[in-house]
């Protein structure tokens, strides 16, 4: 029995939660921590299985995997914390991972303590197709990712900038750059944006378009990814999530379908 414990109580950490309580066949949620004691008490008080309510420093005593699904200020912590103390980590707050050298540290420590680094696709289709396309060789990956006004309220880009979303009449282009400068500019939105480039060609090289469309209600992302092997093209739209308008509800699906990998002896896809 894989024992699991999540970080964060926030719309994808209840999910998961919940996702344990009830439908994940080889594991079981053991620990939750979340600073808002009173979101961690609601939480808690729904599920079945009453898991301990700790500090993430008791919680790597009690499990095999730490779920990080907080906020990416919160991952060097929970992070750092579960490979020292030989627990496995999913990170969900993947755009913490594309600066300042954290997943060069995270990945000496797992292989220092015999440990896994697991990051769900998220809110996009196609991550196993451009793994295996790296393979060989890829020359471009592109990311547009549009979105309606109210999940990019709030962005630093958009703060900064003093961009009205609720001004726009039509869709608008109001990023184009680097998946590095996107993740910092949209940290909230853009994990997707962080995935695909640590899956292929790194966020230097990585391109992103960000778009406003106000006659929107789902986050839509589209990858193109041109090298060695081809082309080819992916298109997702997703509902956003009913608890946070800036999660995509197929982010909360994946780490889901993530934990099941994990804990089935039957592995598909790259």
């Amino acid at each position: 029995m894989l024992r699991v414990g999540v970080v964060g109580c926030g719309a994808i950490g209840s999910f998961i939660c919940h996702a344990l309580d009830t439908k994940i066949e080889g594991a079981r949620l053991i620990a939750v921590h979340e600073h808002h004691i009173e979101l961690m008490e609601t939480l808690c008080s729904s599920l079945s299985c009453k898991p301990g309510m700790v500090k993430i420093r008791k919680m790597v005593e009690m499990v095999d995997l730490v779920v990080e699904a907080a906020a990416p200020e919160a991952v060097p912590s929970a992070a750092v914390t579960a490979l020292e103390n030989g627990c496995d980590v999913m990170i969900m707050s993947v755009g913490a991972l594309v600066d300042s050298g954290l997943m060069d540290r995270l990945t000496a420590l797992a292989l220092e303590n015999n440990c896994k680094i697991y990051l769900p696709s998220g809110a996009v289709v196609g991550i196993d197709g451009i793994k295996s396309a790296s393979i060989a060789g890829i020359e471009s990956v592109t990311l547009t990712s549009t979105k309606p006004p109210r999940a990019l309220a709030g962005a630093p880009y958009v703060v900064e900038h003093n961009i009205d979303l609720e001004g726009f009449r039509e869709s608008t282009v109001i990023f184009e750059g680097a998946a590095h400068d996107a993740v910092k500019a949209f940290p909230a939105n853009v994990n997707v944006a962080a995935a695909i480039s640590l899956a292929g060609i790194g966020v230097e090289k990585t391109r992103v378009r960000i778009i406003v469309d106000p006659a929107s209600d789902r986050n839509r992302h589209e990858i193109e990814v041109i090298g060695d092997f081809g082309r080819f093209t992916t298109q997702v739209e997703n509902v956003p999530s009913p608890e946070n308008p800036k999660t995509s509800y197929l982010a909360a699906l994946s780490a889901v379908a993530t934990l099941k990998k994990i804990a089935s002896p039957l592995q598909i896809g790259t």
